[in-house]
């Protein structure tokens, strides 16, 4: 039997906890296995032509890079390079993994949620393939995971967070903004937040200098390499590129100088590659295509403005990929994986950075390929889909309608998911890649929710048996 005893609760009160934690193991210990089969399953870490070495190339040389990535990822690989091994990073994101699990387990634990309750949540970080894949490469994606998840749980530690608490926070968040930029809105989120719970102004106001401070930083080095006050060169591009699936220039009659980049009739399945089409309006243009990002904002916003329906119909449309059934390719020539692949992947050595890369970081840089016997066991290995998108429109309906009770501690990581979901979205296009963040969130917003539709489906069913 299980021992129990009782504690004081911040507010004053007692809430009872159990001094077992059978339920996290249960799941710690498989998800471990799982991480080391993957380890031994792939020769190397996963790498991606061409953010991985963009990555790999600014630990090296620690400057902005100037188009899509800010360097917060790569302030992560600095700290690692003195190994020289890109394995060593893939396995440091597994750990990182384990324990944005874990994260997850406590704050419901803190909660006052029942250990299942607490580790069923942290089911899907544990043991969906697509976090294993993500920890097991060279992409910023996870680091955001690990930053956010963190934030969350200093914030909502306690009933009312401390102003220290909430500089943590903010400080968590900006560092999320800067290894990530679609993460920087989330600041405003977590301060609204604040605010609707009535907290004292010194609270919000050390989250948000806590993190402008970082951003402004940033800003600044990065205008000192490329002559703007920005995080990244490409915002306008991609919001460019988002206008290209419905923007009628008869209807935004825009300016001369805008009119270039009107939709010329290049047709693709997907809102991002516009960026690439060498036939696209932007890329027609003199010139790098970055070098326009201005032009392109001012002509997103424009289009947005005099086609507001119209955006918010593509927006929604491609947001809802990500609740389907079965996984759906977008753009198609991306094909959505559900499990563990097996096979290689060479690298395009006809591309000078991978070389710079390979002297400067780690000579042991090569493709990915599979290694057997573990390699058939990963690929044996099943996490249905509807768990990962069917499952994912059931946990936001409930951490929503658990948002809506006063007080809730659903509403933060609820908001905070809605906007990791939305925003890649509506600055560019679906991927699904870009849904994953925001998983371990929807979770801990419905684990409260679910937890209370059990206890009283439970009571109504001893009543019944009464």
């Amino acid at each position: 039997m299980t021992a129990v005893t009782t504690r004081p609760h911040p507010d004053g009160s007692l809430i009872r906890t159990s001094r077992g934690h059978r339920a996290l193991w249960w799941v710690l210990v498989p998800a471990v296995a799982l991480r080391v089969l993957v380890m031994l399953g792939y020769d190397t870490a996963q790498l991606y032509w061409y953010d991985s070495f963009t990555y790999l190339d600014t630990a090296v040389h620690l400057r902005p890079q100037g188009a899509f990535h800010p360097a917060g990822y790569s302030w992560f690989l600095w700290l690692l390079r003195p190994f020289r091994s890109v394995e060593l990073i893939a396995g440091v994101q597994h750990a990182l993994g384990l324990g944005v699990g874990m994260m997850i387990y406590a704050l419901l634990r803190r909660w006052s949620l029942p250990g299942w309750a607490a580790a069923a949540a942290a089911v899907p970080v544990l043991f969906d393939p697509a976090f294993l894949r993500l920890e097991h490469a060279v992409l910023s994606d996870l680091q955001v995971i690990v930053l956010v998840t963190a934030a969350l749980l200093v914030l909502t530690w306690r009933p009312e967070a401390s102003v220290r608490a909430a500089a943590a926070a903010g400080v968590l968040l900006a560092l999320a903004g800067l290894t990530r930029t679609a993460a920087v809105p989330l600041i405003g989120v977590a301060a609204l937040w604040l605010l609707v719970r009535r907290t004292p102004w010194r609270r919000t106001t050390a989250l948000l200098v806590a993190a402008a401070l970082p951003l402004a930083a940033y800003a600044g080095w990065y205008a000192q390499h490329h002559g703007r006050f920005a995080l990244t060169g490409s915002d306008g591009v991609a919001l460019w590129a988002r206008t290209m699936t419905f923007a009628d220039c008869s209807i935004v009659r825009p300016p001369p100088a805008e009119a270039a980049l009107c939709p010329n009739g290049t047709v693709t399945d997907a809102a991002s590659e516009y960026v690439w089409h060498p036939r696209s309006s932007l890329n027609l243009l003199p010139g790098d295509r970055f070098s326009h990002n201005d032009l392109a904002r001012s002509f997103a916003l424009r289009v947005i403005a005099a086609q507001p329906l119209d955006y918010l119909r593509e927006v929604v449309r491609d947001t809802s990929l990500a609740f389907t059934w079965e996984p759906v390719a977008h753009p198609k020539r991306v094909r959505p994986h559900t499990s563990f692949p097996r096979g290689a992947w060479p690298l395009p050595e006809q591309h000078a950075l991978i070389g710079e890369v390979r002297r400067e970081y780690d000579p042991d840089i090569r493709g990915m390929s599979s290694v057997e016997p573990y390699a058939s066991i990963l690929a044996a290995y099943r996490y249905p889909w509807p768990l990962h998108g069917p499952l994912l429109a059931v946990l936001l309906v409930a951490g929503g309608l658990g948002a809506l009770r006063r007080r809730s501690e659903a509403l933060l990581p609820w908001s905070l998911a809605m906007v990791l979901l939305v925003g890649p979205v509506a600055a560019l296009d679906f991927d699904h890649r870009y849904v994953v963040p925001a998983i371990p969130l929807a979770c801990v917003a419905a684990a409260p929710a679910i937890r209370r539709a059990v206890s009283a489906a439970r009571r109504k069913a001893a009543s019944g048996r009464a």
